[in-house]
């Protein structure tokens, strides 16, 4: 008989597994695994959501994200005909490679990056073209020499999750620059709120360039503390966002979630005291694990990759010990780093905790 079979590329697929939530013993747990923000959403958004539901949850929400798209562009200072609104930021890696890319053609990513990527490059049954970084950053000279013929999409997380690493705008502008012209450079800024170094730029004017070839992608799932709302959204040209909107489904936002990022979006005194929670903790705990001789690799993220001196054996150690004192961090053997564990800045009694534990796990 006769199977039905799926596209090319489908069965490459190893499907994406979100952080664990549980512990079996635990009734609660420290979850140190997803990048989710400590602070939780702004109490501004949470209203918002609770009226929102009170107006009208039998009506479909707006298509066009109208009053979110006015609000993003209030606060960033851009075009809110430029912008588009989606159910997280992952959707909009998954659009753009069904807008631009099919068999036969190559999307780039480089070694360490998300792993949305080879998801949605295999989805379209595109072939993912995977470059080499440098300590664990994007190597922009490799990049460029991996784009051929058949290249049509470079996705660049900056900053990356997992690693926290970032290029500098120049680097950014000489990536561009040495792209040809018909490649769709796609900026992953999911991070970018968190960023504390003066040589970076989330990559807006880019998408000004008149080229029409940059999209800035980011997210309301990490600063803004909305991971459950699933909000993301990007900046860039008219021409692109004519595409995914071609493809997108019609109301991928839900009225809750336009309500509290709406909101979110516009307390900014919220994001700030949660950057200033992330420059506090992430030194500290940085300088903490590196008197364990872990090589903490420098991050402009809200997590940590910390990698361990005694290798895979040692590492895995590690994330069981954590876990049978009911604290759950990231793995990343998945990633190609198997000595390495993602650690997400928590609040002050949570990384107080992980530190508590990581004296016993050393100590023993």
């Amino acid at each position: 008989m006769a199977k039905i079979l799926p596209r090319k590329g489908v069965l490459n697929i190893t499907p994406y597994k979100a952080g664990d939530a549980k512990i079996e013993g635990f009734d609660t747990v420290i979850k140190l695994a997803s990048n989710e923000s400590p602070m939780g959403p702004s109490p501004a958004a949470i209203d918002a959501v609770k009226t929102a539901a009170d107006s009208g949850m039998q009506l479909y929400p707006d298509p066009a994200c109208t009053a979110l798209r006015a609000a993003i562009g209030d606060v960033h200072n851009i075009d809110p005909d430029q912008i588009i609104c989606s159910n997280g930021s992952e959707e909009l890696l998954h659009l753009l490679a069904k807008g631009y890319a099919t068999d036969g053609d190559e999307i780039i990513f480089c070694q360490y990056g998300f792993l949305a990527y080879p998801i949605a490059t295999h989805a379209v049954g595109a072939t993912p073209v995977v470059v080499p970084e440098d300590n664990f950053t994007a190597n922009v000279d490799a990049i460029l020499a991996a784009q051929t013929g058949k290249t049509k999409i470079v996705n660049l997380a900056n900053p990356n999750n997992p690693t926290g690493t970032y290029l500098s705008k120049s680097e950014i502008l000489r990536l561009r620059a040495g792209l040809r012209n018909d490649i769709l450079l796609v900026l992953d800024a999911a991070y970018a709120e968190y960023v504390d170094q003066d040589d970076y730029d989330a990559g807006f004017d880019l998408v000004n360039n008149g080229l029409e070839n940059t999209i800035v992608t980011r997210t309301f799932s990490k600063i803004y503390g909305l991971a459950a709302a699933r909000v993301g959204w990007a900046y860039g040209p008219k021409s692109v966002l004519d595409i995914l909107h071609r493809i997108r489904g019609a109301f991928n936002v839900t009225a809750l979630s336009q309500a509290a990022a709406t909101a979110a979006v516009r307390d900014q005194d919220h994001v700030a005291k949660a950057k200033a929670h992330n420059l506090k903790w992430v030194p500290k705990l940085s300088q903490a694990l590196s008197e364990w001789n872990m090589t903490v690799t420098p991050s402009q993220g809200n997590f940590l990759l910390a990698h361990f001196p005694g290798g895979p054996d040692q590492s895995v150690a590690a994330d069981q010990f954590l876990r049978s004192r009911g604290i759950i961090v990231r793995p990343v053997a998945n990633y190609g780093m198997p000595q390495a564990l993602r650690i997400t800045i928590g609040t002050d009694v949570e990384n107080e905790a992980l530190l508590a534990a990581f004296t016993e796990f050393f100590a023993a």
